[in-house]
Order: structure tokens, then C-alpha cells, then sequence
């Protein structure tokens, strides 16, 4: 049998395995749209009935990954899908009782079985996501008995960047009892050597710390003296002492980072990190002339 027809073979008899998997209206808007752009030629037509093929099959592979894990390493053996998987929901917890409600998505990634990359962190993923609801479910019955009220807790992913060479998928915690607080971290993979990048392996020593550090210091100070309303915990010159934050000093090596679509280093606080909560997560992005001279190289981190 030629390997074409053995591809064949396999998605077909995945289709006939879950026939009543719900394509999804959004990714069935996309690929109507994208048909109706691909009229203008012949090859766009045919190039985009094999991309509707591939979503179709992209619908399995979602609506079965808790059924047969083993379908992820099937469809990477069908030309295109190595490419397109990435990063899908594994398993999804759920809880509403009216008073406490969960919502925690565990991503998985496929591609990185090389390596062993990916099952190393799908397997962090998991361990980490099921860890957040037992612990959800224990606080539920604490306050239960104590006749306490709500309790919220919404976990999941965004991918960040997702080009030829990497992968940042960021993974956010939002905990609900009173006010909120938010966690993410973010893990930038180089998808082509598999491995994960860290913020120190960008950089030929730890003299990093200390630039960027003072960048983002200038930066928060630049925006607090350009909006009354912006507020950082940082020291600023005649300021009053305040007992009520801990000045932010600088960054840490374990610093939350990703790298965005640019090829920019992009520093990351969580909520009440560095400022008040009503200023949320904080981003910055960090030029690439300011640490030039610091980088190991720029296959990362680009002008």
C-alpha cells in the first residue's frame, strides 16, 4: 500500500471512530472564509480543500486526545498535521455548585516527542493542573463548614508566539475569594532543536539582571510621570515612605518572559507584582539594542 493511501487509510478510519465529534462554528467560519478568499485561483482551491481536510482532522484529534492519546503520534505521521498541532485542551475540570465554581484547562503539546520535551512538560501540565483543583475542591469544603462564600478559580493557556521556530505558551491562574489574583507562566520553546528556553541561557552572564532592571525602573517612572493615575511600587526621588508596598528592585533569573512574534524579550509581572491590582498583569518589552551586547546570540532575540 503507498504511504498516500495508507495516510487515507488512517484518517478514515479515525472519522469513522468519532463521527459525532461537533466541529466547532468557529473553525467552521474560518475555513468557509478562507475557501471563499481562495476563488481567486485554481492552486488556492486546491491548497485550501487540503486545509479543510487537515482541520477536519485537527476535530478529531481534539475530540478524541482523552479517548486514544495514541492518535496524537498517528496524525503526526500524516503530511501537514507535524506542523499544525501544537498546543490543544487535554482535559478540562469542571465545578459549579452556584457558590464555587472551576474552570481549569490543562493544555498538551504534540511535536516535541523527539525529544522528550513535550512529555516532559505535558506531563509538569498535567501534574500541576490536577494539583490546582484538588486543591480547589479541599477550600471548597473548608468553607462550606465554615458557612463562607464564594470561591472561584479559572485556569488556562494563551500562545504568545507560534512561528517556524518558537513556541511561547503562556499558562494564567485567575483565584476569585473576595478580590482576584493572577499567575502566568510561560514556557518559550524552541520548536526546531526542542528545547526549552530560559532567561538565562539567552545572555553570556548575569550583568542582564541589572540592565533590564533599570530599563523597566526608567519605563514604570516615564509612565507614572506621563499619566497621575499609573502606579508602580518602585522608589521615586522625594517620594514619602510608604509601608504599604515592597519596591520592586529587579528581576530575577526565574523572571516570568516570553519571546513575542518579533523576536523581542518580553518581561512579565503577575498582578499585585509591581503595582496595585487594578494595574493587572504588566508587560514589557525590552529593545533589543538595550541588551545587544549582552545576548549569547541573536537567534532569539532579533534587532
Amino acid at each position: 500500500m503507498s504511504e498516500k493511501n495508507l495516510n487515507e487509510k488512517k484518517l478514515n478510519e479515525l472519522k469513522e471512530d468519532h463521527q459525532k465529534v461537533a466541529i466547532p462554528e468557529e473553525l467552521d467560519q474560518v475555513v468557509r472564509k478562507a475557501l471563499q478568499t481562495g476563488k481567486q485561483s485554481r492552486k488556492n482551491r486546491q491548497w485550501l480543500h487540503r486545509v479543510s481536510a487537515v482541520a477536519a482532522a485537527i476535530i478529531i484529534f481534539v475530540g478524541g486526545i482523552n479517548i486514544s492519546p495514541t492518535m496524537a503520534s498517528v496524525l503526526a505521521e500524516v503530511p501537514g498535521m507535524k506542523n499544525l498541532v501544537q498546543v490543544l485542551t487535554f482535559r478540562d475540570y469542571q465545578f459549579d455548585d452556584g457558590l464555587h465554581q472551576a474552570n481549569i484547562e490543562v493544555p498538551v503539546i504534540t511535536g516535541l516527542e523527539e525529544s522528550g520535551l513535550g512529555d516532559a512538560l505535558n506531563q509538569k501540565y498535567l501534574e500541576e493542573n490536577q494539583a490546582l483543583y484538588e486543591q480547589f475542591m479541599i477550600n471548597v469544603k473548608e468553607m462550606e463548614a465554615l458557612g463562607e462564600g464564594h470561591l472561584g478559580v479559572d485556569s488556562g493557556y494563551m500562545i504568545k508566539t507560534d512561528n517556524e521556530r518558537l513556541l511561547s505558551i503562556g499558562r494564567y491562574v485567575v483565584e476569585m475569594v473576595g478580590s482576584s489574583s493572577t499567575v502566568i507562566k510561560y514556557d518559550t520553546i524552541d520548536k526546531v532543536e526542542q528545547v526549552l528556553i530560559t532567561l538565562p541561557s539567552l545572555f553570556k552572564d548575569d550583568q542582564y539582571v541589572a540592565v533590564i532592571s533599570d530599563y523597566i525602573v526608567a519605563q514604570m517612572n516615564q509612565a507614572m510621570d506621563k499619566d497621575p493615575n499609573m502606579m508602580y511600587w518602585i522608589e521615586r526621588e522625594g517620594q514619602e515612605e510608604d509601608l504599604y508596598f515592597e519596591p520592586f528592585q529587579q528581576i530575577s533569573p526565574a523572571q516570568s518572559f516570553f519571546i513575542n512574534p518579533d523576536y523581542k524579550l518580553v518581561i512579565s509581572f503577575d498582578k499585585y507584582e509591581v503595582g496595585p491590582g487594578v494595574m493587572g498583569i504588566q508587560e514589557f518589552v525590552i529593545p533589543t539594542e538595550v541588551i545587544a551586547d549582552l545576548l549569547v546570540s541573536n537567534e532569539y532575540i532579533r534587532p
